[in-house]
Order: C-alpha cells, then sequence, then structure tokens
C-alpha cells in the first residue's frame, strides 16, 4: 500500500499549492519555498484578498483561479499539495495522481478508512506518491517525549495524556467551525488528527475506542470540546482531549510510568513563529525554551530542553521519497491507521459508546 513511483534528477521539483488559507499559505507555501528541493511555482486561490496576499509572499509565484486550470496545465508541475476544505482531499488527490502528479495532502487525509486505503492503492497502481502531512510528528514536545520514553526515563508507560486546548469563546465563523457536516468541520478532524496520530506513532495499534465531540459555542455546527480514550494493544491508555474553551490549560502532555512520570507545558512554538515571521525560515524555527519535568512520585529528578521541533524536515523528505532514496515521512499503513481511528471516533462519539477497531 505504497505508492512507489519515483523521480530521478536533482531539478528542483515544481510544486502546485492548492488553497492559501492557513494551512496553504502559513505552512506549506513557506515550507516549500524555503525547500531547495522544491519550486513554489502555483498557487490556485479563488479569493481575491488571499490572491493578493500571495502577490505580496511570494512575487514570481504563479496564481491560478481553480483546480481545473491547474490540471489542465498538469505537464507543468510535479507535485501538487491540497490544502483545502477536509472534504475535497480525496477526489483532489485522485484527480491529481490521474494526471501523474506526486502528491501531498494536508491532514485529516480522508473521512474514513476506505477512502485513504483507496488513494493510496489508486496511487500505486499508477505510479505515484501520495504523503499526508502530519506536521506535528515533529513538533519539540512530542521529539523528547518520544526520545525520553524510549530511554526507560520512566519504565513501563501505562497512561498517556495529550492536550491540545485553547480559549476562544467566540466563533470566527471559518468553515472549521460552523461548516457542514460533510465538510468534516470541528476539532475530531482537525486537532484530533494531530493527537491521534500521535498516540499511535507512541504506544502502537488500538483496539478500542470511545469519543466524546460535543459543540458548545453558537451556532452549535462543529464540534468545539473534544475527548478522545483510546485503548492500545500494548496495553497504554491514551486520553486525548482538544477544546478551544479552557481557560485553565491542562499540560501539553502528561506521561505516566510505573518509575515516574513527564510532564510539559505550553504549545509548541513552529505555528506561531510561521504565522508572525515572514520570508525565508530562520534558525529560530523549532526552538523553544519550554523543558520536559521528569517526577519519581516524590519530587522533580530532572529537566530536559526540549529538542528543537522540525517542521522543515517533512518536505527535503517528501523530495528524497519522491527521488527514490529513502522512505516519505510518513508511512501510509500509519497514515490509514489514523484515519481509521478517527472514523471509530466519530462513530463512538455519534453512538456514545466504544467502538472496537477491525485490525
Amino acid at each position: 500500500m505504497n505508492g512507489i513511483g519515483q523521480q530521478s534528477g536533482n531539478a528542483p521539483l515544481r510544486v502546485a499549492v492548492i488553497g492559501y488559507g492557513l494551512a496553504g499559505r502559513t505552512f506549506h507555501s513557506r515550507l516549500i519555498a524555503s525547500c531547495p528541493d522544491f519550486e513554489l511555482a502555483a498557487v490556485v486561490t479563488t479569493n481575491p484578498e488571499r490572491c493578493s496576499q500571495l502577490v505580496q509572499d511570494h512575487p514570481t509565484v504563479q496564481a491560478l483561479s481553480s483546480t481545473e486550470s491547474l490540471f489542465a496545465a498538469s505537464e507543468d508541475f510535479d507535485v501538487v499539495v491540497i490544502a483545502t476544505l477536509n472534504s475535497s482531499h480525496v477526489p483532489l488527490a485522485l484527480a491529481a495522481v490521474d494526471l501523474g502528479l506526486h502528491v501531498v495532502v494536508d491532514k485529516p487525509m480522508a473521512a474514513t478508512r476506505a477512502e485513504a486505503e483507496s488513494v493510496f492503492h489508486h496511487a500505486q497502481a499508477v505510479g505515484k506518491q501520495v504523503h499526508v502531512f502530519q506536521n506535528r510528528r515533529w513538533d519539540s514536545d512530542f521529539l523528547t517525549v518520544s526520545e525520553l520514553v524510549s530511554a526507560g526515563e520512566i519504565g513501563t508507560v501505562h497512561r498517556f495524556q495529550s492536550s491540545f486546548e485553547r480559549f476562544r469563546p467566540q466563533t470566527t465563523g471559518a468553515w472549521r467551525e460552523v461548516g457542514k457536516p460533510t465538510d468534516l468541520p470541528g476539532l475530531l478532524y482537525d486537532l484530533g488528527s494531530h493527537l491521534v496520530d500521535q498516540a499511535l506513532q507512541l504506544w502502537g495499534p488500538a483496539e478500542r475506542v470511545y469519543a466524546s465531540a460535543r459543540a458548545l459555542r453558537p451556532p452549535h455546527l462543529a464540534d468545539d470540546d473534544t475527548l478522545i480514550t483510546i485503548e492500545h494493544a500494548s496495553g497504554v491508555i491514551s486520553e486525548l482531549n482538544a477544546s478551544v474553551l479552557a481557560a485553565n490549560l491542562a499540560p501539553r502532555f502528561r506521561v505516566l510510568g510505573d518509575r515516574g512520570g513527564i510532564t510539559v507545558y505550553g504549545l509548541d512554538e513552529q505555528e506561531d513563529t510561521l504565522r508572525r515571521e515572514q520570508g525565508p525560515l530562520t534558525q529560530q524555527l523549532g526552538k523553544t525554551s519550554r523543558v520536559a519535568i521528569v517526577h519519581d512520585g516524590q519530587r522533580i529528578t530532572a529537566e530536559h530542553q526540549l529538542t528543537r521541533g522540525r517542521w522543515d524536515s517533512f518536505y527535503p523528505s517528501v523530495a528524497s521519497a519522491i527521488r527514490g532514496e529513502s522512505p516519505g515521512p510518513v508511512d501510509p499503513a500509519s497514515a490509514v491507521r489514523t484515519v481509521a481511528l478517527l472514523e471509530a471516533a466519530h462513530q463512538s462519539a455519534t453512538q456514545r459508546q466504544w467502538v472496537t477497531i477491525a485490525p
């Protein structure tokens, strides 16, 4: 289930980004423009204001008004990045690989396991690659917690608590907050994609899941307060929390083992850095003064400086995979597992019961 399509040569790969909102502008376009393996060649946006932003941000990049115009000129590009409505990820990815393009798709790549598998199977069949932008695998805190757990710092882990909280009592009207259910708005598929992906990376496959996804802010359309409990086959229980109504923030991570615990406070700074800074990426991206606190049940035994976050490693890894030099940054099987668990969590929240995860 791995699209193996490779491309030789050292010329930069020409990239077109579909969508120039937060993800397309702040994350993808900036990371691509700063990667010598790629040339940011075109951006598709139908929004006049965002088109003006594109001209200011990247004066030499072609602005396209529709995906149809992009696909009509598909031979001019090597890679398409999909940073659009969640519900459009699958059809756009399938259309792009049919035209001979490699694809990077933002999370969540799909709503269901069957859809995710269909994308990877189809890409493999036509010899192209699909990569999922699970950028928070390279958060400073997640990297550090992974290292400490692997080193046996707190013994055998039995519980993992991961929270992504903000306090935003007023909605902005964005589609992620008030979109139609078919658009996959809300925190379950948004921040939940990161929380679930990180939990599965740390503790392995899930056996069953229970979730609550509530819409608390008016107009009460998309879930904005979400809890996901996962029972892993490894014996670890993950408690994942995403909320925009948290006036008193929980730790970002709390990991409990039979010899101690790890706590990390605060959010990874890379998103704020990319929002705040313009132009080429600087060495500040991923740097942090936060620490991982290790406790033995009686006292703090260590404070580990968090390792540098590396969102900037994603696109070089994609280029290396396309050229056949190394595996991609996100294994397709792991991407499917994340989508499958999100699908089960959505089912659980709807039915208000535990849902078993199919092997």
